[in-house]
């Protein structure tokens, strides 16, 4: 990529999204988020052994709203910084003795920003392989596909022919939960939000069979067509998974991934069919994905493996701007999103001429 254009491009100022007020319960958009634009972009001058990131992509998670507050795996974000986010862009800028090289594509943990001066060491060069896609690297290659890779693999342990339900199923982990135990021979049942996810489900991934939470007999549908199952891979909590508790086979295990129907609720109400696990047997228990990183080499392979066969299927939902984030997040507990969340910040790439 051309130095010069890109030097040429640069504007003089920037707008990040900076966290203002920990919400209780439902994130209000700009009250829990401040817009901060026109800050000065000579203020992130690159120093020894950094650059200057022009962020292209942000990813969006369900993990984000307990960032907001006190948790057990995480330093919440402060009062004042700039939200954080992982995401791809492009180095703008270096500074002395850095390793890396203007227009080259990195992935790391910018934030809520349009710009974003970073350490060498904190961001990583990433090549998209056959068959894939940059965005591949916030979905399948990166965090999403962890989860799901191993919350299934490793703590659901799924058999060919089982019975594996999955939560969530439209969204960014649970559609490639779904593909991965279609890809391992199992009877896969799907829950989403709506007709067209229970369609998109059932035609492009090829689930056995799919249905929408909303309809008042669901839960007689699960049932006559379900069964029991062996592997729930929950993403959602509530009443979903208090009538999972109740359809498990003899050693079942249940993957505990999220709980969006709690997320916002600053009293949730806890599980009330716990008991049934003692006489199935049955195995309920969460994880983080990180817990796996000295596997995600071989992980990652397979999944690129995959994606290069086009065996994986994904669909982004992308959203334009960096000011468009406050008001996007909450989509991820509304169901207005099908697949990953993403915020597409900068166009410094277009135009540009590239050579690899």
């Amino acid at each position: 990529m051309r130095r010069d254009l890109i030097l040429m491009s640069l504007p003089p100022t920037y707008t990040r999204v900076v966290f203002a007020e920990r919400p209780v319960g439902d994130i209000v958009p700009h009250k829990t988020f401040r817009i901060e634009p026109e800050h000065k972009l000579a203020d992130l001058e690159p120093g020894e052994k950094q650059v200057l990131v022009a962020v292209d992509y942000l990813s969006l998670d369900p993990a984000m709203l307990l960032w907001l507050n006190e948790n057990p795996y995480r330093e919440p974000v402060r009062i004042g910084d700039t939200m954080d986010a992982e995401g791809l862009g492009t180095i703008v800028k270096t500074g002395k003795d850095s390793k890396w090289k203007v227009g080259q594509t990195v992935k790391g943990g910018f934030g809520w920003t349009e710009y974003a001066q970073m350490d060498d060491g904190a961001v990583a060069l990433h090549e998209v392989p056959q068959g894939g896609q940059l965005l591949d690297f916030l979905g399948p290659l990166g965090n999403i596909g962890m989860t799901a890779y191993f919350g299934l693999f490793e703590i659901g342990k799924p058999k060919p022919g089982e019975t594996l339900v999955v939560s969530g199923a439209a969204g960014a982990v649970g559609s490639l939960v779904c593909q991965l135990g279609v890809l391992k021979g199992l009877k896969v049942y799907a829950i989403a939000g709506s007709d067209e996810k229970v369609q998109w489900l059932e035609k492009e991934l090829g689930v056995t069979k799919a249905f929408n939470y909303k309809n008042k007999d669901v839960y007689d549908q699960l049932k006559e067509h379900m069964g029991t199952f062996d592997v729930f891979f929950d993403n959602v909590g509530g009443e979903m998974l208090e009538f999972m508790l109740t359809r498990m086979n003899l050693h079942a295990r249940i993957v505990i991934c999220g709980g969006m129907s709690d997320y916002n609720n600053p009293t949730p109400s806890g599980i009330k069919g716990h008991l049934n696990l003692i006489s199935a047997r049955a195995l309920m228990q969460g994880f983080l994905f990180f817990d796996y990183a000295s596997k995600f080499g071989p992980a990652v392979a397979e999944m690129q493996q995959w994606l290069s066969e086009g065996k994986l299927k994904r669909k982004y939902y992308i959203v334009d701007g960096v000011k468009s984030a406050p008001e996007a997040l909450p989509m991820l507990f509304s169901g207005g999103n099908t697949g990953k969340l993403i915020v597409r910040v900068s166009n410094i790439r277009e135009g540009v001429e590239t050579k690899e």
